[in-house]
């Protein structure tokens, strides 16, 4: 694909702005140069990006694929672009730290809390990685640090300290048939509407398991952004059910209105740990472990 990284700047700032007149400002160009990049883009791809609805340009299927693209390449840019000058300045001590499925961070300030009464010239930074993949990120320093759930095959080339297991139970409002059973079944999620997280879209390469009892043939399965207000809203208003950890879904049951259900006669649970790059780590990083373990090895609840 032919295309640079002022075609992609063109993507972004026409979608934000919604209109090349108001994105030519934002790139301090003129209204007819950016026109006539958009052109020249349209057809090396041989189809439109952008629709017009009204007075405003949209990004349409196509624009959208590329949007996604030209904003994670900018990010990575911005990122680097970053770091590579507190290293020139001589301040790129900092944590870089990510967790995946991060719907929720109560547990997050009291670990930021100690570790700067340790290390108070150190900033850390909370950083999002590509596909919820945080050891791909760890292997190509991206991210320092990073708390881990889902396998990667990549495992193995990193460091890990268990820190807790937590349960997956479903997430139901509270006149829910399923409220008050002691435990649910592979038959029980047959023909049920799913509302989950949109890295369950089994659409995607590669796509995770549910996380539903093997076997189970559910209904309809609604993915949502990784908002877990949305979703409890979605579970909470009749749309379907959920599957969420015990200590994300909790604060929410007495807010509206669910109930938690375990799944399995055994309880299906997963394993937490904090992942490093293997070998010795510069002290800062050290200290910011010892906290994130320190505060996060007592059961979740």
């Amino acid at each position: 694909m032919d295309m640079d990284l002022r075609d992609l700047e063109l993507l972004d700032a026409t979608a934000e702005a919604g209109s090349l007149t108001a994105a030519a400002e934002r790139l301090y160009v003129s209204q007819p140069a950016l026109s006539q990049r958009l052109t020249r883009l349209e057809a090396r791809l041989g189809m439109a990006v952008f629709d017009r609805e009204g007075r405003r340009l949209v990004p349409n299927a196509a624009g959208r694929r590329l949007l996604v693209a030209a904003r994670h390449v900018l990010a990575e840019l911005e990122s680097a672009t970053r770091d590579l000058r507190e290293i020139r300045e001589g301040r790129d001590r900092r944590v870089r730290f990510t967790a995946q499925c991060s719907t929720t961070f109560p547990w997050l300030p009291p670990v930021l809390r100690a570790f700067r009464e340790r290390e108070p010239g150190i900033d850390v930074r909370i950083e999002t990685v590509a596909d919820d993949a945080p050891v791909p990120a760890l292997l190509a320093d991206l991210v320092d640090v990073a708390l881990v759930t889902k396998p990667d095959v990549q495992m193995d080339r990193v460091s890990l300290t268990r820190l807790f297991d937590d349960e997956m139970l479903a997430v139901v409002p509270a006149g829910h048939a399923w409220a008050g059973r002691k435990y649910l079944t592979a038959r029980d999620f047959d023909g049920v509407d799913l509302v989950l997280y949109d890295f369950y879209d089994q659409k995607r390469i590669p796509s995770l398991p549910l996380p539903i009892p093997a076997g189970a043939r559910p209904g309809r399965i609604a993915t949502m952004p990784v908002v877990t207000d949305l979703v409890v809203e979605m579970v909470a208003g009749g749309q379907g059910v959920t599957v969420l950890p015990n200590w994300v879904a909790a604060p929410y049951v007495a807010s509206h209105g669910l109930a938690l259900v375990q799944i399995g006669a055994k309880p299906l649970t997963r394993t937490w740990f904090c992942a490093t790059r293997t070998g010795e780590l510069p002290s800062h990083l050290e200290v910011f472990v010892e906290e994130l373990v320190r505060h996060l090895e007592a059961p979740r609840g």
